[in-house]
């Protein structure tokens, strides 16, 4: 399944030119609240030039990258907790993402208004997080509730859910994400089936205009926010971007070059999004096509299979690894064999980016 990337933000901060922008597609855009009531979704390939490569020197009829989906989000606005501007719908949609992507306008009034009269980028980024902290807020209290009733029940391990629960109030009425918490393996698991949104990992988005690419006071302050609460932040132009959009590949290169942009926006976010999840990729070459597989850092081969299909993890039985910098030295697999830099490993073994892997399964 690809990793699900959801845009959030206050109303005419820049989300849906965004998400034009990162998908090449077009969505409906107005200058008012609830334009996208429901979310815009779009699937896109993540760059990654190891592919080429590895098609270059395999020889393959098809080439697969992984892919990203982006989901944009309706608007929040103050109350959303409580239903107020059909909050409860968006907020739905953000527990089902595995990364939000908070939209913070730093561009200037012009012709756009902003919903809240000036220009202020950490009110804004505050007004969001809180109706995201009130929102969690609610489940931790129903989850405590009924982890109550089952402890008055003698069962011991809902007494030890009301004592992390209990903490994790009193971290949100603090008005801090429970992403800073530092939690033991089963307290996450906990955590991680309550869907909190203040849990999820998150990268903040400086949409800046053009002149503040080369340096913005609000997309700076943006940045020092996302270092204070532990999240990722980029600066991004996203109308220019979403211009970019429309042009050649290599011409839409050129201008970023121009304009002393090294990647484009939708690099930059993949890139935050890899490193916020602890992901890493490895590529398969059978079946006549190079593909490539996101997995969680850390993966043992045979889960790695199960990437693949679960009956490879089931049937695993061990794989040939050759590391993508071996294969690019030797020039092809049947070199790298000979040299020695194909080895065979077990199921204790740990993926590494940029494995290419064969797996040996019985079905």
């Amino acid at each position: 399944m690809a990793l699900q990337l959801g845009i959030v933000g206050l109303p005419n901060a820049g989300k849906s030119t965004l998400f034009t922008a990162l998908t090449r597609s077009r969505v409906e855009i107005a200058v008012y609240p609830f334009t996208t009531v429901d979310p815009n979704v779009g699937v896109v390939p993540v760059p990654d030039p190891r592919l080429d490569v590895i098609a270059g020197i395999t020889k393959p009829k098809r080439v697969v990258p992984a892919t990203i989906q982006f989901v944009d989000i309706a608007g929040l606005v103050r109350g959303a907790h409580r239903g107020e501007g059909l909050g409860n719908q968006f907020l739905a949609h953000i527990r089902e993402v595995d990364v939000i992507v908070h939209v913070v306008r730093c561009f200037p009034i012009g012709e756009i208004p902003h919903v809240m009269g000036e220009v202020d980028p950490i009110r804004d980024i505050e007004v969001v997080n809180t109706e995201l902290a009130l929102a969690d807020l609610g489940s931790v209290e129903r989850a405590k509730e009924k982890a109550l009733s089952r402890a008055k029940a003698g069962d011991r391990k809902a007494s030890e859910e009301v004592a992390l629960f209990e903490k994790l109030i009193k971290v949100l009425n603090q008005g801090q994400p429970v992403r800073m918490l530092e939690l033991t393996q089963e307290e996450r698991k906990i955590v991680d089936s309550l869907k909190l949104l203040t849990a999820k990992p998150m990268v903040y988005v400086a949409n800046v205009d053009e002149g503040g690419l080369n340096g913005s006071s609000w997309a700076a302050a943006v940045h020092r926010k996302a270092e204070q609460e532990g999240a990722q932040a980029v600066t991004i132009c996203a109308k220019l971007e979403a211009e970019l959009a429309e042009l050649p590949e290599e011409e839409a290169r050129q201008f970023l070059q121009e304009l002393g942009v090294e990647e484009a926006g939708l690099v930059r976010l993949i890139h935050v999004g890899y490193k916020l999840l602890n992901l890493v990729t490895f590529f398969t070459t059978a079946s006549q096509e190079v593909r490539a597989w996101p997995i969680p850092r850390g993966t043992l081969a045979p889960q790695a299979a199960g990437r693949i299909h679960s009956d490879m993890e089931r049937g695993f039985i061990r794989a040939e690894v050759v590391h993508f910098a071996d294969l690019v030295a030797a020039g092809s697999i049947e070199r790298a064999r000979e040299h020695g830099l194909v080895h065979l490993v077990g199921k204790d073994y740990i993926v590494q980016d940029g494995d290419i892997i064969y797996f040996r399964f019985a079905v």
